[in-house]
């Protein structure tokens, strides 16, 4: 059974939508450190960014989706340091802070890149699976 790469980087993005919204929001207090909570969840952010440009941009030569994945990145932490009055009340609220965050950060940026860096390695060894022939059918 032959599935969609876009298919798989759509679960994958979903699957690191759930990750990561569950370390943020069930994380602090949990006995967790706080140190894998906060970088933790920027790590899976970072991945899920990768995945949903894989998505969008489809089955490329690997370097292009990891490019664009940190400068959407780069640039969604860069707009931290943007403020309107608006802008900051939504912030404060659970969703601008699970979306927009609050605060700017080298520090989220590093971690947004390890993520990106680890779903791009995760990408180029799914893709590098030998495909196994089982008599008419194949087998990943």
């Amino acid at each position: 059974m032959k599935h969609s790469p876009r298919l798989r980087y759509f679960l994958a993005a979903a699957l690191a939508v759930i990750a990561g919204a569950s370390l943020r929001l069930f994380g602090y207090g949990s006995g967790l450190p706080y140190f894998l909570v906060k970088y933790g969840g920027s790590v899976i952010w970072g991945a899920m960014v990768f995945f949903a440009v894989a998505f969008v941009l489809g089955k490329r030569d690997i370097r292009v989706p990891v490019l664009a994945a940190l400068l959407v990145a780069a640039a969604s932490e860069f707009f931290r340091l943007y403020h309107t009055p608006d802008l900051d009340a939504f912030r404060l609220t659970l969703a601008g802070q699970l979306l927009l965050g609050r605060i700017f950060s080298l520090w989220n940026i590093l971690a947004y890149a390890v993520g990106i860096g680890v779903a791009a390695a995760i990408e180029i060894w799914l893709s590098r699976l030998t495909v196994i022939k089982v008599g008419s059918r194949r087998l990943v």
